[in-house]
């Protein structure tokens, strides 16, 4: 009996340790980023919309934990973007605004990236949807061939992506280095300069459109929709808008299915809500705001079939969702999609003023909610974070020591980030189209700019930004100017 007592100790002593790694492995959570495109801070219904209904998204904040405070670094896509890639303020240095579709790669393919952290951690990586970061290491790049440097060089496994925007050419699919659909005998061209090749245009022939532009997004005619810049060749390679969110989903319940026995990071950019917005037929008229509604039940309804899936495959307790936007809300944004005029008493940006490009909190405050529920307690968070920060907030977590003088903006938030601690960012620079302000806790500072003066707001009793109190207490905005010089250096 003492030999059979010594040998299940001897045997629980072996098994043990096992056991805990294999809990350890476990533990290690599956991280899926869904980035929506232009989606406002009052745009949900668990943000406080009252004519559209989320519910896919209401439940990720119901199960998660809500941000109030939640930011973009900036008012547009592509610098957003890239501080949520790399952990840097994109204005410091030029190039970093609003791309073209034939730009070249502005993200240093060796330098850290949030992709980068989790490949460092052994995850499978991959993006899937809108990159518009640039490709390539030139504007004059071969449509017809490999195009790299790309997001593969910059961290991602498997990608599969539109390069820039849907209303901007190459209006065609690439996975990993290649455009889908390639024939030889009708090779691509791009140019945003001069109009090539034989095609319609919006400008031209403004009958073959079904959706009007507004503004611009008059140039080559694709699915019936002018776009912005030229693009001649590969007929059978471009997209038809109503098929990018299924098209995009069932890329993404790919990857998911194929390596949900492993941890995995999901970078998930999805097109909606920008324009020109063309959801699927199914959602055509759903929201009774026209498009732009349709397009937010589109993707709250993509929202939904990544959760059921999770919950099929048995790893949503173990699988954290990280739901954002990439900037705030715009209604005609180049299409006469009628989305001013049906919007009725719904408020894109809830009680915010300004709009995407705007420096006021309705540019980059947007929707921000994580959700892991075997780690995360439902709640509300009103700290001041920022999506730059999760660069080093998941290096921390995964004990990894960031490069000296790299994703040099990015905070450890990670306790912040899972409801551990209730402690923020104590200053945020935010960018708008062409200018900078700082938030430093209750208080906004926008230095001049144009012809505007010097503005103070204090947005815990004015969140609208409603009274410029600058006159009232120099002193304190004199304090964050100081703060804003030290920062910008």
């Amino acid at each position: 009996m003492k030999k059979r007592h010594l040998l299940t100790l001897m045997i629980a002593g072996i098994f043990i340790p096992l056991s805990i790694i294999a809990q350890n492995k476990k533990s290690k959570p599956n991280v899926i980023f869904i980035y929506v495109d232009d989606l406002g801070y009052g745009d949900l219904s668990c943000y406080g919309a009252k004519a559209i209904s989320t519910p896919n998204t209401d439940k990720l904040a119901t199960n998660g934990l809500r941000f109030t405070r939640g930011h973009a670094t900036s008012a547009t896509c592509t610098p957003s973007r890239f501080g949520l890639m790399t952990g840097q303020y994109p204005w410091r240095k030029p190039g970093r605004n609003i791309l073209p579709g034939d730009a070249a790669l502005i993200i240093p393919t060796d330098q850290i990236t949030l992709p980068k952290v989790f490949k460092n951690e052994g995850y499978t990586t991959a993006i899937i949807g809108k990159w518009h970061l640039g490709l390539g290491d030139q504007i004059n790049k071969d449509w017809n061939a490999d195009i790299k440097p790309g997001p593969n060089e910059v961290g991602f496994d498997y990608s599969y992506i539109f390069p820039a925007t849907a209303d901007r050419v190459p209006t065609v699919f690439m996975e990993n280095h290649r455009i889908i659909g390639l024939d030889p005998k009708d090779p691509i061209t791009v140019n945003y300069k001069n109009k090539i090749g034989n095609d319609p245009t919006g400008k031209e022939h403004p009958e073959l459109l079904k959706l009007q532009s507004s503004v611009g997004h008059n140039h080559t005619i694709v699915n019936g929709i002018g776009r912005i810049g030229y693009m001649s060749g590969g007929k059978q390679t471009r997209w038809t808008d109503e098929e990018l969110g299924t098209t995009f989903l069932a890329k993404a319940q790919d990857f998911i299915a194929q390596n949900h026995k492993k941890p995995f990071f999901l970078y998930f950019a999805l097109h909606d809500i920008h324009v020109p917005r063309m959801p699927a037929t199914m959602f055509k008229g759903k929201s009774n705001l026209g498009y732009r509604g349709d397009a937010i039940l589109e993707m709250d309804w993509i929202v939904g079939q990544i959760t059921k899936q999770l919950h099929e495959l048995g790893i949503e307790q173990n699988t954290m969702i990280v739901f954002s936007s990439d900037n705030g809300p715009v209604l005609d944004d180049g299409y006469a999609d009628k989305a001013e005029e049906l919007n009725g008493i719904h408020s894109p940006a809830g009680p915010l003023r300004g709009w995407k490009t705007d420096l006021y909190e309705g540019g980059t405050r947007v929707p921000f909610i994580i959700s892991w529920p075997a780690h995360i307690k439902p709640g509300v968070s009103q700290e001041l974070v920022c999506q730059i920060d999760f660069v080093a907030s998941f290096a921390s977590y995964f004990n990894q020591k960031l490069p000296d003088g790299q994703a040099s903006d990015s905070q450890n938030l990670w306790d912040t980030f899972v409801g551990n601690a209730k402690q923020g960012r104590m200053t945020l620079i935010q960018e708008g189209y062409s200018n900078l302000a700082i938030v430093s806790g209750d208080w906004k500072y926008i230095p001049p700019f144009g012809k505007n003066g010097p503005q103070l707001y204090n947005l815990k009793e004015d969140l609208a930004e409603e009274i410029n109190v600058f006159d009232q207490f120099q002193e304190q905005a004199a304090i964050l100017e100081a703060l804003f010089k030290q920062e910008k250096n």
